[in-house]
């Protein structure tokens, strides 16, 4: 029987829980260890994995063959990142678009001396959707495309409420617009603005003495975030966080539009209904970690996105099986 692939988790959030449950359902891959930046003592893993913290990581060079990072996007992963990519081979899902490029040259600078291979932006948007915006403008030159998010409690913007000064609890839910996606659904190829295709919905827990309208303005006002929706923000006490917006639900839709040959009108659509956001993204993760791991191995190091990773490197049956079972 061949060796399991080692895997490591830096952070144990919602999402790294997610990981952890994820990897208890892979027969190719093993938890052998989780780092934190709380004190080890304090966790308990369900499957008995070891816990040490992140200022420790550098010591387990050579015991993990990849490194998963759980971190967010807003404040986490553009500095651990490119610092855990010089040491191991990673996957992360760095979920800022604008600044995807920047983050990709970033992480490569350090994986690729190193001999490492670090997939970036891995879930399903960015990732399994970006995949779908790709196949629809090969597919369907002549079209659009479009991409739809929710009803859904998005992680990265949560989490960036939640950095705001004065909030002390919170989350955020995107909410397309049902208008806007009629009109892509029937063919008619509009042209929308980001303000046109969703709103955002905010419910914040405020510390005490903080300011709500400073901490409206702070939110409504983030570049990359809120600023070119409209976001509403409802202020709410923690009971009503813990009884109302525990769960953490999402999904979304591509949509691909276009024209061929003689004029017809084609649409393809891929959605996602998910009941957990960051297990479905610790699904995702998982399942590039296997990538990871076997690009590594084949010596393509550096930094990678999911348009870099064949699809068969995402499943652990071979390439005949898959031939034979699925193609």
């Amino acid at each position: 029987m061949s060796t399991k692939i080692k895997v490591g988790i830096a952070g144990y959030g919602n999402l790294g829980r997610g990981v952890e449950s994820a990897l208890a359902q892979t027969s190719d891959m093993e938890l052998v260890g989780v780092f934190t930046r709380r004190e080890p003592s304090q966790l308990k893993l369900l499957g008995g994995a070891p816990v040490h913290h992140i200022d420790d990581i550098g010591r387990h060079q050579g015991r993990i063959d990849v490194l998963i990072l759980c971190g967010g996007s807003k404040n986490d992963l553009p500095e651990q990142g490119p610092a855990l990519a010089a040491l191991f081979n990673t996957v992360d899902s760095f979920d800022t678009h604008a600044k995807v490029p920047e983050y990709f040259e970033a992480v490569n600078q350090s994986a690729e001396p190193a001999g490492n291979t670090a997939i970036i932006s891995v879930g399903w948007d960015p990732g399994l959707f970006s995949l779908n915006r790709l196949f629809g403008e090969a597919v369907l030159p002549a079209g659009a495309t479009y991409t739809f998010w929710g009803k859904g409690l998005s992680q990265g913007h949560s989490d960036a409420v939640r950095r705001v000064p004065g909030v002390k609890g919170g989350v955020q839910y995107t909410l397309p617009v049902p208008e806007a996606v009629e009109r892509v659904r029937s063919g008619e190829l509009p042209e929308l603005s980001t303000r046109e295709k969703h709103k955002r919905e905010c419910y914040v827990v405020l510390e005490e003495g903080a300011e709500a309208a400073s901490v409206e303005q702070a939110i409504v006002t983030m570049p990359d975030y809120f600023a070119d929706y409209d976001t509403t923000v409802n202020f709410i006490d923690e009971e009503t966080l813990r009884r109302d917006h525990a769960a953490m639900p999402h999904g979304g839709f591509v949509i691909r539009s276009g024209t061929t040959g003689t004029g017809n009108t084609q649409v393809v659509e891929y959605s996602l209904k998910l009941q957990s956001n960051p297990e479905f993204t610790a699904s995702v993760l998982v399942a590039y970690a296997r990538a990871a791991h076997r690009l590594n191995q084949m010596g393509q190091a550096g930094a990678k996105s999911v348009f870099d990773v064949p699809p068969g490197l995402l499943s652990p049956k071979s390439a005949a099986q898959l031939r034979k079972e699925l193609l």
